[in-house]
């Protein structure tokens, strides 16, 4: 792709979609679409043994399954956003729906763990594409902040949703038809993203002095990549983190120059930062998936090797937080017209930093009930804010950019999470379960006077 297009890019008005059957069949597959993401990523940790046994496979071989999806999808995130604006949100989210499905399926019929590991590096590519073409979308198609807002807490609820059925229908499946039928249960979710995605989502697109912006590509993907790479390898040792944070440190300011040079043209228009409501939902956005992530990695992992819970008990100790969460997320939308955005973002921040806290003082994860009472507070605070937040990210700033604040939300999440999980692993491994939740408790309560600090009644259009 050059930037030159000879095929015409459909513009479609706010209100095209406006008919109400419609909307809902375009929130019907926008939510199919989160939800093939999250369930594929929430069962492959559950088949990590059973895959080890059929491919003989190394321990570097597994990680590298669990984790070639996430480094592509890192690296891949800004360019999707800024392709979906480009060529057409539908056309992205259709293609990522498909390479989500033809993905799914080589994973189920790998061979040997190479193609497996590869197909798993294509279903990235596909959650690059899906997601921040799905947000966009939604901001195209409900243009009225008050009923966007409603959508977002039902698109943001199937994460919950994802990760409550995916670990015990997974856990199933692999019990009566092996490890192979977890990645199947993306199949039929894409299938159903794609023909609604085909009949329902109208087309969308702002090529206007937009282009591909292939130094900002090639530096932002360096830079994604070089992160969530350091985050996988931090847990092996050895030399290769520490180079890859040393490329993202120089990458990053490199990163920031071609795109300040590029303008209103770049792949990440740094204008956008200087809206304060933009600027605090990021920041919100990462500190939450910064500490949970942390969470939902370092608990099981304790509950585990103390020998306190067998690896489906801990699975099951995970669930009220996606329930709470599901439940919660879909009544944000109502609730957020009675207290507002500011408490809902600052305050459900706030909260997932009080369920760490509390976290903290299980001593080692080891009084269960106290662990579960932190959880569920978590998942209250991750049920008000994750809609929210997402709402004022693509309600910041113009339709036209909807794709491009869709990505960088996203790019939020995933580094949040990368760094969650590296920061909080390593003062676990220093000090303890205790100050490692301690710490992310801490980062939440910062991101929630951000988010308390920045957005306001003007923050949305």
């Amino acid at each position: 792709m050059d930037g030159h297009r000879t095929a015409p890019i459909l513009i479609a008005e706010p209100a095209a979609a406006a008919a109400p059957v419609a909307r809902r069949a375009v929130l019907l597959a926008m939510c199919l679409g989160v939800l093939i993401a999250q369930v594929d990523t929430s069962v492959v940790n559950l088949a990590m043994q059973p895959i080890a046994v059929a491919f003989q496979a190394s321990v570097a071989s597994l990680q590298w399954v669990l984790d070639a999806y996430n480094l592509v999808y890192a690296a891949l995130l800004l360019s999707g956003g800024l392709l979906a604006d480009l060529y057409g949100r539908r056309r992205a989210f259709l293609a990522g729906a498909a390479l989500m499905l033809l993905g799914s399926l080589a994973c189920a019929f790998a061979p040997n763990s190479g193609v497996l590991i590869g197909a798993r590096a294509g279903t990235g590519i596909g959650a690059a594409l899906l997601l921040p073409s799905s947000l966009a979308i939604i901001r195209v198609v409900w243009p009225e902040r008050t009923a966007r807002n409603r959508v977002l807490g039902i698109w943001a609820s199937c994460n919950g949703l994802a990760f409550a059925i995916g670990p015990s229908l997974g856990g199933l499946l692999i019990h009566r038809f092996g490890w192979s039928s977890v990645f199947l249960l993306a199949v039929p979710l894409a299938l159903g993203a794609l023909v609604l995605g085909r009949v329902a989502v109208p087309e969308s697109a702002d090529p206007t002095d937009r282009h591909v912006d292939l130094a900002g590509q090639s530096l932002g993907a360096a830079v994604l990549g070089a992160l969530a790479f350091a985050a996988i390898a931090v847990h092996e040792g050895g030399r290769g983190w520490p180079a890859a944070l040393v490329a993202a440190a120089i990458g990053l300011p490199l990163f920031l120059l071609a795109e300040r040079r590029r303008g209103a043209g770049a792949l990440v228009p740094l204008d956008l930062f200087t809206r304060p409501a933009f600027g605090g939902a990021f920041a919100a956005t990462a500190s939450m998936t910064f500490g949970m992530y942390g969470a939902i990695f370092l608990l099981p992992l304790v509950w585990q090797s103390s020998g306190l819970l067998r690896a489906d008990q801990a699975g099951l100790a995970l669930l009220p937080v996606s329930v709470v969460f599901f439940v919660v997320s879909t009544q944000s939308g109502r609730l957020g017209e009675r207290l507002g955005l500011r408490a809902m973002t600052a305050g459900g921040t706030a909260l997932v930093g009080l369920g760490l806290i509390v976290l903290s003082a299980t001593h080692g994860g080891q009084r269960l009930g106290l662990a579960e009472c932190g959880f569920v507070v978590s998942g209250i605070g991750m049920g008000l804010n994750s809609g929210p937040l997402m709402s004022i990210a693509v309600g910041a700033v113009p339709a036209a950019r909807s794709g491009t604040a869709s990505s960088l939300i996203n790019v939020a999440r995933m580094t949040g999470a990368t760094l969650g999980v590296a920061v909080l692993g390593t003062i676990y491994g220093i000090g303890g379960l205790t100050a490692a939740m301690l710490t992310g408790g801490i980062v939440q309560l910062c991101g929630a006077a951000v988010a308390w600090a920045t957005v306001g009644p003007r923050s949305l259009r």
